[in-house]
This record gives C-alpha cells, structure tokens and sequence, in this order.
C-alpha cells in the first residue's frame, strides 16, 4: 500500500477544480441555479424518506428501496454540490490531494449503489406484477435487508478498484482538473504516465457495474410490459405503461451518460461534454426520482396528505 502513499503524488499536493464558466454574470446565474437545484433535489427526497418512515402503509419493499434509494440520492449529491457552489463564488478553487481521494472515493460507492438500487427496484416491480402470489416470500424484509447490504458491498469493492488504480498513477503537474469535481477520467488525464491499463480496466468494471444492471432493468422491464399487455382494460394498461416509461426515462438518463463517460476509450474525452454529463447522472436523476417515482404515485400523495392532516388535527 506504500505505492498510494507521499511516494507518488510527491510533485502535487493539491489539484485545481476548473469547473464551469470563468465569467462572473455566468457564474452567479449557474450558482443561484444549482444552489435551488441542490435544495430541491435535498427537500424532495428527504420528504419521501420522512413520509416512508411515518406512513407505516408505506412500509413495504418498494418504499423500502425508495427510502434508500433517496437517502443515497441525497448522500450523491452532496458528495459533488457544495464544493462546485463554494468554487463558484471563491476565487481559490483547490483541493487536497487527500480530498480529492475521499471525493472520487465516496462518490464512486454511491453512484455504483445507485446503479445497483435501480436494479434492485426493476426486479421487485418485476417479481410484484408478474409472480403477485410469491411476493411476499420472494421479497421478504430479511431478504430486502440482504439486497441492500449486497449492493453496499458491492458499491465499495467498485470504488476502492477504480480510485486505488486511479491515484497510484503518479501525479506531477500540471494539477488542473477540467471538471467540477474529482472524477475518475478527468484525473486520469492528469496522470504522468501510461494509463491504457486503467481505460481497460474501466471499460471492465463498467461492463460489470453499469452494463450488467441496466441489462437486468430491461429485461425486467420487458416481462413487465407483457404482463401489462394482458391487462383487460385500456385504463388499467395506460397507467401502467405511463409508471414504467417515466421509471426507465429516469433509468436511461442516467445510464446513458455514465455508460459513455466510464466505457469509452480514453482518447474520446472531451471535458466540456463529460461535465454535462456528470450532472446528467449526478444531479439531475437525483433531483428526477423524488418527482417520478412519488410524485406520480397515489400512495405517497395520500401518504402526504395524511401526515398533513395529523399534524392540522395535532395542533
């Protein structure tokens, strides 16, 4: 573990996030944007997870991984937000070469917790609409409990391989990073010395974490839409399609953009591009997930409104 140590990195001490526009009336309207953006996407999800708590006929599996799925939603994008606002407004853009670590780290678990929870969420809706009677053998709490300790396991195993191989590279100027956070393919590029090994190794274990669940999400899907066929009534088969296309727009958004930012080959980086697509499977899916799965959902409205309605009598 020596190699990950001072030895490596002993020329830079501290990288320099470039983030987004230098001009400063640019600046102040991005950073009064994501500064809404990121206190939205924080109230929105904290509210699911406080209703889910309360609401004990949301105490089923599907609000189960919701309510993870939101606390990791809001964890991500805490990882990335404040640092980009505070750059924003601060002329000194550094960052320790340790903080850099610990970001590229915590992000990279929480992002591929991301990946797996979606999967995770496919197969529960999969095994509830296609095999009802087994549902509640098949997707038990001490089984729902396994999944997400799995998925945890799995998140950290993926980020401790792609930031060790990562910042082991050494790193010895120039130390500005084209992006507005430490992520893998924008340090990368910073790195003085080969890095053909870390692009295969990427495309591998992207392969692994992205391109396997989200095949896993559309095969669940595709049984779900033919069970949705055999619905007798037109109404019943409308709501039903319109739940699955919003949950797979928010699948696809943000498995597109994570899939060509850690599965291409090194020479396609473009910083411009990656630092919209960062947002894309950072930011805006977690500001999307509160609004598609909830917000469209009649059990969590009622939920709401119950909660409100305790709290009026209360008083």
């Amino acid at each position: 573990m020596h190699s990950f140590g001072k030895k490596n990195h002993s020329s830079v001490s501290e990288f320099i996030l470039l983030g987004f526009s230098s001009e400063s009336q640019v600046r102040i309207a991005l950073f009064s944007f994501f500064l809404l953006l990121y206190l939205v996407t924080l109230l929105g999800n904290g509210l699911i997870i406080s209703l889910i708590y309360l609401e004990s006929h949301l105490h089923t599996p599907m609000y189960f991984f919701l309510s993870v799925l939101s606390l990791v939603d809001m964890s991500y994008v805490t990882t990335t937000m404040p640092q980009m606002l505070v750059n924003m407004v601060c002329p000194k853009k550094t960052i320790s070469w340790g903080a850099c670590v610990a970001q590229m780290f915590i992000f990279l678990v929480l992002g591929i917790a991301e990946c797996v929870l979606y999967a995770i969420m496919a197969y529960d809706r999969y095994v509830a609409i296609c095999f009802p009677l087994h549902y509640p053998l098949l997707m038990s709490r001490p089984i729902c409990i396994k999944m997400v300790t799995g998925c945890c396991s799995i998140s950290i195993a993926g980020a401790l391989i792609y930031t060790i191989f990562t910042m082991h590279l050494p790193y010895c100027g120039p130390q500005k990073i084209n992006h507005f956070f430490c992520e893998v393919p924008a340090v990368l590029k910073l790195a003085c010395a080969d890095t053909s090994f870390n692009d295969h190794l990427d495309f591998i274990l992207g392969f692994i974490l992205l391109l396997v669940p989200f095949s896993l999400i559309l095969a669940s899907y595709i049984r779900i839409f033919a069970s949705i066929l055999r619905i007798r009534s037109f109404q019943g088969r409308l709501k039903s399609f319109s739940t699955c296309a919003s949950h797979m727009t928010v699948v696809i958004m943000f498995y597109g953009p994570a899939m060509v930012m850690y599965m291409r080959p090194g020479s396609w980086y473009d910083p411009e591009r990656d630092k919209k697509l960062a947002l894309f499977y950072n930011v805006v899916s977690a500001f999307l997930n509160p609004i598609i799965y909830s917000l469209r959902n009649k059990d969590v409205k009622r939920a709401f409104l119950n909660v409100l309605g305790n709290r009026r009598t209360a008083h």
